[in-house]
Parts: C-alpha cells; structure tokens; sequence
C-alpha cells in the first residue's frame, strides 16, 4: 500500500546512519538510543534493521536505489552490504549490528 511505502522509504532511510559507524563518528549503541531518546521511536534503525532482517533491508534498499537512480536518500550503506555479503543478516543468523540469543537483542557487535 501506499501508506506501507511511505512508512518503510522513512525507516529505511534511517540506515543510512550506519555508515557513522564506519567512520566511527557514532557507535551502533549511540545511533539507535539517539533515534529512541529523541525522535520517540520504539527502537532505533539499526535495531530495527536487525530484527528485520538486513538481508530484507539490503534487497528494499538496492531496489529503490535502481528503481529511482537520482534520488539521493535511496542509499545502500557499505556496511549493509557487507553484513549481507558475510553473511551477519540480524535476528535471524543471531548477528548483525547486534548479537541475538533468539528473540532476544544482546550488546552491540
């Protein structure tokens, strides 16, 4: 539906603040708090991401980036891809951007 595109274009748009960990100007810990804390959000992006499933998030993000080639806030950060690529897929593989025990979300990786 219309409502679900325009609900996930904004969630996944927040990934792209994965790439700060990359260049270590924030942590993982430090980005979803900082959604969490002050934007209302129940969990952060990354945190969502996982429990997604980066695999999902990489595939949604690289559609919309070939789908709309010159709309800047369709990204596919690098680490995305690189936890996709190795495998690290969030919940589901017990690692992503976070270690999981099942349902349950441990310390950041």
């Amino acid at each position: 539906s219309f409502f679900g595109l325009i609900y996930n274009s904004f969630s996944f748009q927040n990934l792209h603040f994965s790439s700060w960990t990359d260049r270590n100007d924030a942590s993982v810990h430090d980005i979803d708090i900082s959604m969490k804390l002050g934007a209302g959000h129940p969990m952060g992006p990354l945190h969502l991401a996982d429990y997604v499933g980066l695999d999902t998030c990489y595939y949604i993000l690289k559609g919309w980036t070939e789908k709309y080639p010159d709309e800047p806030s369709f990204v596919v950060p690098q680490c995305l891809k690189e936890k996709v690529d190795q495998g690290d897929l969030g919940r589901k593989t017990g690692k992503g951007f976070y270690h999981w025990d099942g349902d349950k979300r441990g310390d950041p990786v």
